[in-house]
């Protein structure tokens, strides 16, 4: 491409240097799509839903766009990479899980993790480059939030997961609970979710997707305004909101109960039952007074409780409770009325636990972040 038609081009989406990703122009509006194209020498912007086809059926590999005309492959091939990102380490786990660290351009990294289970296959994408909220079981936050990744990166972790896929499967599952607060980059999620719940993008049913949040009550309005049929999951942690003020900081600032009305409001707006993610650690809220109290707070609403043992952090204090507690906690909850039950433990073995993954390679891989 000569720098004379590189100065016509619309500017990518992409954060830091590096070749223009294909994944990046998909994000563009159709004009600025059509400018590209121009200045490419191409007429007719037919050619972006050809490429669009061949990419979204798994070909990256400009050159085997058999039915796009031998001279633009060769344009392709020389001005595009298929993602921005390239894949720094990929962990496979005895259960079948697996975790990629992704890198872009700008040397910033995420982790994004494919779990499989019974015929699904579930990705659990990350929406920052760290996160802000500063819940101290956590890994993905230790140092602190970097930036807000731009809705073709979110595409790009569906994608580069999508690889890993064996014949057969597709990914039939999101779950918006890897690194960062999803509420917190809103305004990039929504599109990369709209995208992979189309049939053009990925077409994953709405109702198969769920977004965590740690409770921030304006954005989960905010949310709710868009009347998409997502899963609400709000990551509780605490029966009370001086447990939860110690865990997750956050909560100084807008307390349990703006929490819970918001998560109510959602419910009511998208007809579909909220989710209360409560992490087990032991000898801080895994006692079965912690569950009577949680049981009093959830009293009254239709809700579901995800009880979830704390895996160890390298570097933190917390404990795993025993299996004993963990049980009591759940059936103290059971007898009260409120539904709920054990998250399974997966890629135990490679670290699945968000953030670990990415700090271990700061450690092993020089200039790492």
């Amino acid at each position: 491409m000569t720098e004379n038609n590189l100065s016509k081009m619309p500017l990518l989406p992409v954060v830091g240097m590096g070749p223009p990703s294909l994944v990046g122009f998909f994000a563009l509006t159709e004009i600025e799509q059509d400018s590209f194209f121009q200045a490419l020498g191409e007429r007719s912007s037919l050619r972006v839903k050809q490429i669009h086809r061949w990419f979204i059926q798994g070909v990256t590999d400009f050159r085997l766009m058999t039915d796009i005309p031998a001279g633009l492959r060769g344009k392709l091939v020389d001005n595009f990479v298929p993602f921005s990102s390239k894949i720094l380490l990929h962990s496979k786990a005895t259960d079948a899980t697996e975790k990629l660290l992704l890198e872009f351009p700008d040397k910033k990294q995420i982790e994004t993790v494919l779990m499989r289970e019974e015929g699904r296959a579930t990705v659990c994408l990350s929406t920052q480059v760290g996160c802000g909220m500063g819940c101290v079981f956590c890994a993905s936050g230790l140092e602190g939030v970097q930036r807000n990744l731009q809705t073709h990166e979110i595409q790009e972790e569906l994608l580069q997961i999508r690889a890993l896929l064996q014949p057969g499967e597709r990914i039939s599952h999101i779950v918006v609970m890897g690194m960062g607060e999803p509420l917190a980059n809103l305004e990039r999620l929504l599109p990369a979710l709209d995208w992979a719940n189309s049939a053009s993008g990925l077409g994953i049913s709405a109702r198969n997707i769920t977004i965590s949040t740690v409770g921030l009550p304006k954005k989960i309005i905010e949310l709710a305004s868009y009347k998409k049929p997502y899963h609400l999951a709000v990551s509780l942690h605490a029966p009370t909101d001086l447990i939860r003020n110690q865990i997750v900081p956050i909560n100084e600032q807008v307390g349990m109960k703006d929490v819970l009305d918001a998560a109510q409001q959602y419910q009511e707006i998208s007809g579909r039952q909220v989710t209360y993610e409560y992490i087990l650690i032991a000898g801080i809220n895994d006692q079965a007074h912690h569950a009577v109290e949680l049981a009093r707070v959830l009293s009254g609403r239709q809700s579901h409780v995800n009880l979830i043992p704390f895996n160890q952090v390298k570097g933190l204090p917390w404990q795993r409770p025993e299996e004993d507690s963990i049980v009591l906690f759940r059936e103290t909850l059971r007898q009260r009325g409120v539904s709920a039950t054990v998250r399974k433990r997966k890629g135990a073995d490679i670290d699945a636990a968000c953030g670990q993954l990415r700090r271990e390679a700061a450690r092993a891989i020089p200039g790492a972040v």
